[in-house]
């Protein structure tokens, strides 16, 4: 049950810090008062083992843990949040620690370990011996030192995945985060119950998933859930995507060049200079920003789900069309958000990127024949304005997973110079002309030709600041001449 310990000088460190953290400490001292036993467990256990700190701690209580939690919590001055009363689970929340409560779920400790989810999460150390003496004792009764060294998710229990299916993303979000590799069980229970993924909430997904597509390589782990059937769960509409074809720029099905897609954006995003020169930059900044990286994964893996919905027939060379797909496809993630528990702003932004991913491509054959307008530019970088360079990474990953006969050979180095011909109209255009007064307003178009205010407004207002961003008028009277002749 208790392997020997050998610390490592590293080891060493981090038990001090953990020593050091006056929440355990004034915890130890609790516990000890009310004959308790309490363990370090799960994630802040795995975390050491690989010579790692974690941020927060996860405590298992053999009894009395909701009145240890509200307890801890009066003693620091923290905030005592229960849970769930049912499975006697609480926090507390004191100066950005997050300390995790959860009473035994058997009548012992080694029971209680053999409920949770893997191996690897499925060690302890006493919290009393540790604060007071420094005496690390390592309890791991299957054997999941060994597993995190050889680099193994192992499940417990096949049947774990029934009792909680949202351990079955877990176990892949740890493959993608930690570097693991599932067992052949592992694998083995996934397909046994993965069906049963559908009965998990949203929200809990939600917060996996965006772990998992969190780190620089998220593909292969995607192509893995996709060979064992977990990916389908999770997003039902991705099966419709299956076997629709393509033709033209395109040498995959809808379904593989979007996983294709999410590939080649990925390689984007770590080496963005190879595609966009100096704005590989902005890139960069922009994927840096909140989850704009894992938003921009989703909307690559979405961009074209409404193509089975459009998909049309046609003579050749082109023998199918899919009008308006970028309509429908985001009106269908709007779906899978709402399930799935996005904030608001996660969902406009994955929305806006699928309703302007094809504005790009239509706008490239003019742009390569120097035909297109200032106009045409200024509209679509106010139009993506927020997600501009997330568009273009999007833009150049969707070129780069499409190989079809129709594609030029130097359709990316293209797409490379519009990005930069946006960015230039965004600053030495847009951005300076936001930072000067408007040449006239909604009051004088009362004053001067005693309009109503009403939609007319705005139109006239957008021709007005169209026209300066073309440098066709800049100043005042040369802008009340423009709405006299619109007029």
């Amino acid at each position: 049950m208790t392997a020997p310990w050998q610390p490592s000088p590293d080891i060493y460190g981090l038990v001090r810090q953990l020593q050091g953290r006056q929440a355990l400490q004034v915890l130890a001292q609790l516990a000890a008062e009310r004959h308790l036993e309490v363990y370090l467990v799960g994630g802040v256990v795995r975390e050491l083992g690989r010579g790692r700190q974690a941020p927060d701690l996860d405590l298992a209580v053999n009894r009395q843990a909701l009145e240890l939690a509200a307890a801890l919590a009066d003693r620091l001055g923290g905030t005592f949040v229960l849970l769930d009363a049912r499975e006697r689970t609480a926090r507390v929340v004191w100066q950005g620690e997050n300390l995790d409560f959860a009473e035994f779920r058997a009548p012992d400790l080694m029971t209680d370990l053999h409920k949770r989810d893997f191996t690897i999460n499925a060690m302890a150390i006493p919290l009393i011996p540790l604060m007071r003496a420094g005496h690390l004792e390592w309890l791991d009764p299957w054997g999941g030192r060994e597993d995190l060294e050889a680099g193994r998710v192992q499940i417990l229990a096949a049947e774990n995945f029934h009792d909680d299916p949202l351990r079955m993303l877990r176990a892949f979000r740890f493959a993608a985060t930690h570097g693991l590799t599932l067992t052949p069980d592992t694998w083995a229970a996934t397909c046994k119950y993965r069906q049963e993924f559908r009965r998990v909430a949203g929200e809990r997904i939600h917060q996996e998933l965006f772990y998992l597509l969190g780190v620089e390589r998220a593909f292969p782990i995607l192509v893995q859930m996709d060979q064992v059937g977990l990916l389908g769960q999770i997003f039902p509409e991705l099966e419709d995507m299956k076997g629709v074809e393509q033709n033209g720029y395109h040498h995959l099905d809808v379904f593989h060049h979007s996983m294709l897609a999410v590939d080649c954006l990925e390689q984007v995003l770590l080496h963005p200079r190879d595609w966009f020169a100096d704005l590989g930059r902005v890139i960069t900044d922009y994927a840096r920003r909140d989850s704009k990286a894992v938003l921009l994964k989703l909307a690559a893996l979405f961009h074209d789900l409404g193509k089975p919905q459009t998909q049309e027939r046609r003579d050749a060379p082109e023998r199918f069309t899919f009008y308006h797909h970028e309509r429908v496809g985001a009106e269908l993630f709007t779906q899978i958000a709402w399930r799935l528990r996005f904030s608001q702003e996660e969902l406009r932004t994955v929305v806006r990127l699928i309703e302007l991913h094809m504005r790009p491509f239509l706008l490239l054959p003019i742009f390569r024949q120097g035909e297109l307008t200032l106009r045409a530019l200024g509209r679509l970088v106010k139009a993506a304005r927020p997600v501009l360079p997330g568009l273009f990474a999007l833009a150049m990953a969707d070129s780069l997973a499409g190989q079809g006969p129709l594609k030029p050979p130097d359709a990316e180095a293209w797409l490379a110079d519009f990005c930069a011909a946006a960015y230039r109209f965004l600053t030495e255009r847009l951005e300076p002309l936001e930072h000067r007064p408007r040449l006239i307003s909604g009051d004088d178009l009362i004053q001067e030709f005693h309009l109503t205010p009403g939609p007319q407004f705005r139109q006239l207002l957008e021709a007005v600041e169209e026209a300066c961003l073309e440098g066709q008028i800049t100043t005042r009277q040369q802008a009340l001449g423009l709405v006299k002749k619109l007029l």
